[in-house]
């Protein structure tokens, strides 16, 4: 989860541009570096071996969420100059996100299941597809079936995996785990509104509402139940 501070200082620059674009260009380029380099030592300790399909979980999507990333405040930031290093982080998230969420798979179908305080990082199966599909648009400056096609495949797997998360409130104490299922929401709420705007229509229009409505309520919840936990005095628990 490491690399969620990275792929922070990548989307920040999406709402600091209009108020210091200079500001907002360090903090992208801060987040690029280090999310390059997060990424290259990830699939450098994966290729050394000696892990075992049980080892593998969602949360090994990270590092190629984060690539994906790069590209969706390219619009805001005006950044000629990194149009080649975008298409890189492209071309690299998309190659990895295939093998990688196949061998999770494997591991969900033929493994022990996921322990219940790892189940909310599920969600983050989908984020690589949702995620995909912004970043192609923003790179391509287009909107086609394959963008689209990323899009849909992120959404199946967010209506198959959230009834398994029905009864997570019940089997699990709440943890700092459970905003595993928060940036994978965000995510499929930005590239419906995506799709919404290139694809207008009854049922575009209707499924970008209910993503914004679904990740707005899901991250107040979190975002609450955190600040109980913390003003009461839980928060090694909640680390736990």
């Amino acid at each position: 989860m490491f690399g969620t501070v990275f792929i922070s200082l990548l989307l920040l620059p999406l709402v600091l541009a209009p108020v210091s674009l200079a500001l907002a260009r360090l903090l992208w380029t801060l987040g690029a570096a280090g999310m390059i380099w997060f990424a290259w030592v990830s699939v450098l300790r994966w290729m050394g071996g000696g892990l075992r399909l049980a080892h593998a979980s969602p949360s090994w999507i990270i590092p190629v969420v984060g690539l994906l990333d790069l590209p969706l405040a390219h619009a805001a930031l005006d950044l000629p100059l990194a149009s080649g290093l975008l298409t890189f982080a492209l071309a690299v998230g998309l190659f990895f996100a295939l093998p990688l969420f196949t061998l999770i798979f494997a591991r969900l179908l033929i493994s022990d299941p996921l322990p219940d305080p790892l189940k909310p990082s599920l969600l983050i199966l989908s984020a690589p597809f949702t995620v995909g599909s912004s970043a192609y648009a923003s790179v391509t400056e287009r909107n086609d079936l394959f963008g689209d096609a990323l899009f849909w495949i992120g959404l199946f797997l967010i209506t198959v995996i959230l009834p398994q998360l029905r009864h997570l409130p019940s089997c699990c104490p709440f943890r700092i785990g459970w905003w595993a299922v928060s940036f994978p929401l965000a995510a499929a709420a930005i590239a419906g509104s995506r799709h919404a705007s290139t694809a207008p229509g009854l049922w575009s229009v209707a499924i970008a509402l209910v993503l914004l409505a679904l990740a707005t309520l899901v991250i107040l919840g979190l975002l609450a139940r955190t600040l109980v936990g913390v003003a009461q005095g839980e928060l090694r628990a909640l680390s736990a």
